[in-house]
């Protein structure tokens, strides 16, 4: 993996790219490549491009970039990722009079772009950020990856566009001011991240994934996207489709296929293991496929034993004999790792696990392993979360039936149910579920919600109020399941809530937190379920045989039973987790708070700062459990305070 980053002054007459400023922005991501550094400045002095690469194929001088293909083309590249099938595309390319001057996968996207354009992008597989120069076209191509495992983001203005793998290398261009979107402030609050295009930062974009970008001299950007998570087409008879036989093993099949590409690599690999189903089905299988033994990496706490996973990742470390490693953190050490954390995300990952991957990462380093393959995707693809059982239920019980009353019916039902509800019960889910079914809107909104519209009411201040008075996160649920309605209008529930799930909080969320936390180690986070081909047949599978019961991911266990035992498959899901709830009970409670309650964020006066001291209160007598809000908040401020006014906290 590496970072790159670049500058195109597309409306300039004259020489306006400084040297200097192309190797700042780099530099500002040493940690995404620190074994070599390159920058070059074209199109007349207009065009800068800026690499840090971290070596992972051919480790040898050959793979410096900015790279070059052909001798008779001009077309150059910088690259963030992986090609896991560029041998195989190389053999075609060389037949076709190609000629290499590397063994890396960088230059098979060069030579693919120059046989073939813009339709380069469909013959690749992998993980990536991809910028091209082509200079006879007088275009910029830029490229995220199907699942949106590798960040890209974009900033375009007066004549200029820029680009990085991390959004701290475009403010380090002068142009560019640290400003709050105030509008994906109020999505964060609600999913934990800015969902894509925006950010957090006012003008900054992320590129989607599976989508092509494409800036033309005169300014126009075209946007294309050239994959997406959609469900299959099914068949109308049951009958006419292959056995669940046949679904098993083709599961396992394209899984270890999976598996054995991401072991592609001139460098130690090894693999984080929780002990649960998915990372110890990257073990397995990575085991099969080598004649040493598979290195392991698992994190632990030294305060919280009880959220310990630490033994069942021994007894796999056991049983498949690798070379197992462990790490345990305290309550001091979260502390400590906070500001490291915020300038490592750039912008808000209100995701706790970003602190134990940070320090399992950091294990991996230190023991000589640049590459880990990790579990991410299992749990969307094929329904493994305890969450979607529960929606899934809701919705076939009750929802999909209630839908068929009038509306006004539904809205006064909500009506009179919603002050019952939150006066009798406090249960501000279920307030927001019943507000919901009288507002016609979707039930599912993600996995991972956490201030819903109904607990965004208190939080907010008058003048947040007023800022957001417009504003609902509906709008961001509604804008994708729209366009999945478009596409395959047959769509059952459990698929709405897959696509959702891979347009918002897999990509930027969960991806996102483990790109962000392994590369601000030098590590390289390679992500087997998450191959395009495996998602595509998981997304092909039906219903019945991804939930039964009140049991998810079914038909994906089933197919490990042949290399997993079966008391770890069928054991309760734990999940990987953090002890949050102690955290902000603990002996480092009240820094906490302050980092809160004391940051210059609250200048804005967007947020009732009583509702909040009030959530500490609760949370820290035990009377309610808001460990995820304060933990959202907590990202918040930090960040406010670092990106947006540094030095301005603790009021």
């Amino acid at each position: 993996m590496c970072g790159i980053c670049g500058v195109w002054e597309y409306g300039a007459s004259a020489t306006t790219v400084q040297p200097a400023t192309v190797e700042r922005m780099r530099d500002t991501m040493i940690h995404r490549g620190p074994d070599d550094a390159g920058a070059e400045i074209l199109d007349g002095g207009r065009l800068g491009l800026g690499s840090r690469r971290l070596s992972i194929i051919d480790l040898s001088p050959a793979g410096h970039q900015p790279m070059g293909g052909c001798p008779h083309r001009p077309v150059r590249l910088v690259f963030n990722g992986e090609i896991y099938n560029h041998e195989e595309q190389r053999r075609d390319l060389e037949r076709r009079g190609h000629h290499y001057t590397s063994r890396t996968d960088s230059e098979t996207i060069l030579h693919l772009y120059e046989e073939y354009g813009l339709d380069f992008i469909q013959r690749i597989e992998g993980d990536f950020g991809i910028a091209i120069w082509d200079p006879e076209q007088e275009r910029l191509v830029l490229a995220r990856d199907r699942m949106g495992v590798k960040p890209l983001y974009f900033y375009q203005q007066n004549g200029r566009l820029i680009f990085a793998s991390e959004i701290k290398a475009i403010l380090a261009h002068p142009s560019v001011t640290a400003e709050v979107d105030t509008e994906a402030l109020y999505h964060y609050l609600s999913f934990l991240v800015s969902p894509g295009p925006s950010t957090l930062f006012h003008g900054v974009q992320k590129i989607p994934p599976g989508h092509l970008l494409v800036c033309h001299r005169d300014g126009r950007v075209d946007s294309t996207r050239y994959w997406d998570a959609l469900p299959a087409e099914r068949s109308s008879s049951p009958s006419s489709g292959p056995t669940d036989a046949e679904r098993r093993s083709e599961i396992l099949r394209l899984l270890r296929e999976s598996i054995k590409k991401r072991m592609m690599s001139d460098v130690p690999f090894g693999v984080f293991l929780s002990g649960g189903v998915d990372s110890s089905a990257n073990v397995a299988l990575m085991a099969e496929q080598m004649s040493r033994p598979v290195e392991t990496f698992t994190v632990g706490f030294t305060d919280n034993e009880e959220l310990n996973e630490l033994e069942s990742a021994r007894q796999i470390a056991e049983r498949f004999g690798t070379n197992h490693h462990e790490i345990r953190i305290s309550e001091d050490q979260v502390c400590e790792f906070l500001p490291d954390m915020v300038f490592h995300q750039d912008e808000p990952i209100a995701d706790p696990v970003c602190v134990p991957l940070y320090y399992v990462s950091k294990l991996a380093r230190n023991s000589g392993t640049i590459v880990v393959q990790v579990g991410e995707g299992a749990d969307e693809l094929f329904s493994g979360y305890a969450k979607y059982i529960k929606y899934l239920r809701l919705y076939e019980r009750f929802w999909r039936p209630a839908g068929h009353l009038p509306l006004f019916v539904r809205r006064a039902a909500s009506g009179a149910l919603r002050p019952v509800i939150r006066s009798v019960t406090r249960n501000f889910e279920a307030t927001e579920l019943v507000r919901r079914l009288g507002a016609d809107e979707e039930l599912f909104w993600g996995a991972a919600v956490v201030f819903d519209e109904t607990l965004k009411a208190p939080l907010l201040s008058s003048a947040g109020r007023q800022t957001w008075s417009t504003l609902s996160s509906h709008t961001i649920v509604r804008r994708l399941l729209e366009a999945l309605e478009r596409e395959r209008p047959s769509s059952d529930f459990l698929d709405r809530m897959t696509y959702l799930e891979l347009k918002l909080r897999l990509p930027e969320l969960l991806l996102m937190r483990v790109d962000k936390m392994t590369m601000a180690n030098s590590v390289e986070a390679r992500v087997p379920f998450l191959d395009h081909k495996l998602a595509e047949y998981a997304m092909s599978i039906p219903r019945a045989l991804k939930v039964q019961g009140k049991s998810g991911k079914h038909i994906l266990k089933q197919a490990l039973e042949e290399i997993l035992p079966r008391d770890l498959l069928y054991r309760p899901k734990r999940g990987f987790g953090a002890p949050v709830a102690q955290w902000f009970r603990g002996r480092n409670s009240s820094e906490l708070e302050d980092l809160v309650m004391k940051s210059a964020l609250r200048r804005r006066e967007l947020f009732d700062y009583r509702f909040i001291e009030h959530l500490f209160d609760e949370h820290r007598r035990g009377t309610r459990d808001w460990e995820f809000h304060l933990w959202t908040l907590l990202n918040l401020s930090l960040w406010y305070d670092r990106w947006i006014e540094p030095g301005s906290s603790r009021l």
